[in-house]
């Protein structure tokens, strides 16, 4: 068998065929995660064309108001997933997105303690952070599942 400085040529073969396939190995896409909403902020969502009719899946998790015909401010109210439907004048769609809300973690803190969570807000000092109906249901729940 022929050999290239020390390696036969069917394992650079096999290093070549491998390396080749990695490169058309793509890994899975993850689904579009849609709009992203902090708890207790508002985004601007930019639309295409004059809407009509806005939709929230749960009210309870995101809030949409309208800034102007092409402009939809959009708001986290508690954690979670739900859906906005936006439509034009004549019922067809211009967005149908999932919309996640999250807790926005940039400068605060949570303590564990057992079954008790506590979460600080650091800006500058640590302090008791606000928590709306559902930060503390949410909070309930956690504890009841343990």
């Amino acid at each position: 068998m022929a050999r290239v400085k020390g390696r036969s040529i069917a394992k650079i073969a096999g290093m070549v065929l491998m390396a080749a396939g990695a490169g058309l190995y793509t890994a899975p896409a993850f689904a579009d995660t849609g709009i992203g909403v902090t708890m207790n902020e508002a985004k601007i969502v930019k639309l295409a064309r004059p809407a009509d009719t806005i939709i929230i899946g749960n009210p309870a998790i995101a809030d949409a108001s309208v800034q102007d015909s092409k402009t939809i401010v959009l708001t986290g109210k508690g954690f979670g997933t739900t859906n906005l439907v936006i439509l034009d004048t004549s019922g067809s769609p211009i967005i149908d997105e999932r919309v996640t809300v999250s807790r926005g973690d940039t400068n605060s803190v949570r303590i564990y303690r057992r079954s008790d969570i506590q979460t600080l807000s650091c800006t500058p000092y640590c302090e008791g952070a606000y928590k709306n109906a559902a930060e503390k249901t949410s909070e309930q729940e956690m504890k009841a599942s343990q």
